[in-house]
């Protein structure tokens, strides 16, 4: 019979660390709530740098809670440092004399960038054969290589780090033809604009969680005790 699983259990341990790479539930939302609010203001009011100040005034709140609570602040960290990014593009796009929409279209550009970014690195990471959810597994044994030595480990992180990379090219197939329209001009750039936005919430952490639920089912279907893969490894 099945053991269930535990955090004796090398799945589990790999699922506990994935859920806080991603941020879990509460991270991922920290996340969002920023964008959320950038996207309704702008829509709103037009203004950027309403909508700026609006999303980071949220962040700093979210940072509070955090801080009151005694809790890591990473998270929302990460969403005021895209919030940073977001608005430096944003500003360079004013110095080349973009208006308020091509502002707020550049300000949507550098997540397209990261999640590109991030798809091309862990595909690689796969197609060399060390692909990046494998050190998460070597760090139940406390070796970040040995892994590496078992095939079937070797595969498993393969399909694992496949839906890290799932969602990153969705976004990017969504997003980039919804910014070119908007910056060609054949799309209006307030309606680009709040495409965008929506997708961005839309394809934010829902597909964050619909990766993390693909990652857990694969993990569930077997229970490797800790000890045992550390006998193994040994």
């Amino acid at each position: 019979m099945t053991p269930p699983a535990s955090e004796e259990t090398v799945e589990a341990v790999v699922r506990g660390q994935l859920s806080h790479a991603l941020g879990g539930r509460r991270g991922m939302l920290e996340t969002a709530v920023p964008t959320i609010l950038f996207t309704l203001t702008f829509i709103g009011t037009k203004e950027l740098e309403v909508s700026l100040m609006v999303s980071v005034a949220a962040a700093l709140l979210l940072m509070v809670v955090r801080l009151v609570q005694r809790s890591s602040v990473q998270y929302v960290l990460n969403s005021l440092f895209g919030i940073g990014i977001g608005a430096f593009f944003a500003w360079r796009s004013a110095q080349g004399g973009g208006d308020e929409n091509d502002q707020a279209l550049a300000y949507f550009l550098p997540g397209i960038l990261y999640n590109a970014g991030y798809a091309v690195v862990i595909s690689l990471s796969i197609l060399v054969r060390w692909p990046v959810v494998g050190f998460m597994v070597g760090s139940v044994a406390g070796d970040p290589t040995a892994w590496h030595r078992d095939p079937q480990v070797v595969r498993l992180s393969s399909h694992l780090s496949w839906l890290l990379v799932l969602p990153c090219v969705v976004r990017v197939a969504v997003q980039l033809p919804l910014y070119l329209a908007g910056t060609s001009g054949e799309m209006e750039p307030q309606a680009a604009v709040a495409a965008l936005g929506f997708s961005k919430i839309l394809m934010g952490w829902p597909l964050q969680l619909a990766a993390l639920a693909g990652m857990v089912w694969m993990l569930a279907r077997d229970r490797t005790p800790v000890a045992r893969a550390q006998e193994e490894q040994a």
